[in-house]
């Protein structure tokens, strides 16, 4: 997990225009849904992570994925035996356009209320013509969306008797939010409940500026403080289960090759959260170091 976190890192701060000339084929590639808890399962793609949850009172469904995602998350609702028409509150890790690109369609064609951290409101309902980094060839436009409901740090979604805490983890983009949750997980003691994390975002790239230099001023007033306010918020949230808004942040392929024998547990890795954590903290001091380096010279 730490070499494809490396790896992503330095492509990105390397060649951000020739990675965005086309699409990342995991991002696109279906697969199958496969349940992460009781009322938890995944309906994304081999990488971008999208996620229903499930109450009696209708579904909540995290991240829309690309503008070309709403049919293939569609399928994976049907194909787990649930009704897209049921969702009713649309949610999202970050206002990037391979995470709400796909918003415009969900919210369209079953009505979901839109929620969105503060900070990232204005880009989605802009269709990102107010992110930080725009113009970019790194951000790409998508369909604009109304927003029902702005949420804030520490606000919780509830919905049927399940209950979710959003958590604003901004740097990556000014509202990123990392969403947890508690539930059970099947194989586990009837009442054992597990502490569900999924993070947001912690990455960046050359674009992003945590230090003013002469023709550079920083990315926004405080990005330095969001990135190291997110790093502290990540570390202390109590985590059992590990998921991402990509795939890759929790070593899912690798991990469902074990779930035909393990099942849901395979998800269970606090450990591998931690240290995922940790290489990105380590990561962005890295950045700001060489920054400040720069700025002084």
């Amino acid at each position: 997990m730490r070499a494809i976190f490396c790896c992503l890192f330095l492509l990105l701060s390397c060649s951000p225009k020739a990675i965005l000339a086309e699409v990342d084929p995991s991002q696109t590639t279906p697969i199958a849904p496969f349940r992460i808890a009781d009322n938890l399962y995944y309906v994304g793609s081999e990488d971008l992570g999208s996620y229903l949850v499930v109450t009696p009172k209708g579904n909540i469904l995290i991240n829309a994925n690309l503008a070309n995602s709403p049919p293939q998350i569609r399928a994976s609702v049907e194909k787990l035996g649930f009704h897209w028409s049921d969702t009713r509150i649309l949610l999202n890790s970050q206002a990037h356009f391979d995470h709400v690109g796909g918003a415009a369609q969900v919210v369209r064609e079953t009505h979901a209320r839109n929620m969105v951290m503060d900070g990232d409101v204005s880009v989605v309902e802009t269709g990102a013509r107010t992110d930080f980094l725009s113009p970019s060839p790194n951000i790409a436009p998508y369909a604009p969306v109304h927003v029902d409901r702005v949420l804030h740090d520490g606000d919780t979604v509830s919905l049927g008797g399940v209950t979710l805490t959003a958590h604003k983890t901004a740097g990556h983009t000014r509202g990123c939010t990392t969403w947890t949750m508690r539930s059970h997980v099947p194989g586990e003691p009837a009442g054992t409940m597990r502490n569900i994390v999924i993070v947001g975002g912690v990455s960046f790239w050359s674009e992003y500026h945590f230090v003013a230099t002469p023709g550079h001023p920083v990315s926004y007033p405080g990005i330095a403080q969001d990135f190291q306010r997110t790093f502290a918020e990540l570390r202390a949230l109590p985590c059992d289960v590990f998921l991402g808004a990509h795939g890759q942040y929790f070593d899912m392929l690798a991990k469902l090759k074990r779930y035909p024998q393990a099942g849901p547990q395979v998800f269970i890795d606090p450990a591998g959260y931690q240290a995922f954590v940790a290489d990105a903290q380590e990561t962005f001091k890295k950045a700001l170091s060489k920054q400040e380096a720069a700025a002084a010279h």
